[in-house]
């Protein structure tokens, strides 16, 4: 009797963890966070119909943060690799380190942090690349932005080139602070994530 109750429960526990989904983090700042939109117009919220659409059983956590930067994501990562245990993270950060004119150096050495930190968790990261306007001048903006395929190419990584390629410059897709994109340029984001994500969960 005691060897079939507990057949039974191992077989409830097994049951339990093969019906929880793997999780997804997003990890960004407001370009991910849906900044000025309704939550389920994000490419975020998007992203998880097109994975229900095609039948792929993950869930994704959005854990962005409006104004965050990468020391932000930083000191945010091991709670949440430890509540979450993701098998991928989407990390989309450093916009506002740029837009703040901080070091890019420091701003490597966080994003590679959180990148060792989650792999060494069991996680698969893809980094999302951003840029920042013309006016912080040349040497800055090649500085910030040659982080994320140099990042990309030492630690051997997935990287999505700019985020907002086909965005920023576009009026009609971008909200009138001219820094976030509106709803109607949400599904361009999704589908720009789209390709590198769905290989990894197949």
């Amino acid at each position: 009797m005691r060897r079939l109750l507990f057949a039974v429960i191992v077989s409830l526990i097994s049951m339990s963890a093969i019906a929880k989904p793997p999780i997804i983090i997003v990890l960004g700042d407001s370009i991910s966070a849906g900044y000025g939109i309704e939550v389920d117009e994000g490419w975020v919220a998007l992203l998880q119909k097109k994975l229900l659409e095609a039948k792929i059983n993950y869930n994704i956590s959005n854990a962005s943060i409006s104004g965050d930067t990468s020391a932000g994501g930083l000191a945010r990562i091991d709670p949440l690799l430890t509540a979450h245990k993701p098998a991928i993270v989407l990390l989309q950060l450093g916009a506002n380190d740029g837009l703040r004119g901080l070091s890019p150096v420091q701003m490597k050495s966080n994003l590679s942090e959180i990148v060792h930190r989650a792999q060494k968790a069991g996680a698969k990261v893809i980094l999302l690349g951003m840029k920042i306007p013309p006016n912080y001048g040349k040497r800055y903006i090649d500085m910030f932005y040659n982080v994320y395929p140099q990042l990309a190419k030492e630690l051997n990584i997935p990287f999505v080139p700019f985020l907002l390629e086909d965005v920023a410059l576009n009026k009609d897709l971008m909200q009138a602070d001219g820094l976030h994109p509106n709803a109607k340029a949400q599904p361009i984001l999704a589908n720009k994530i789209e390709p590198y994500l769905f290989p990894l969960l197949k």
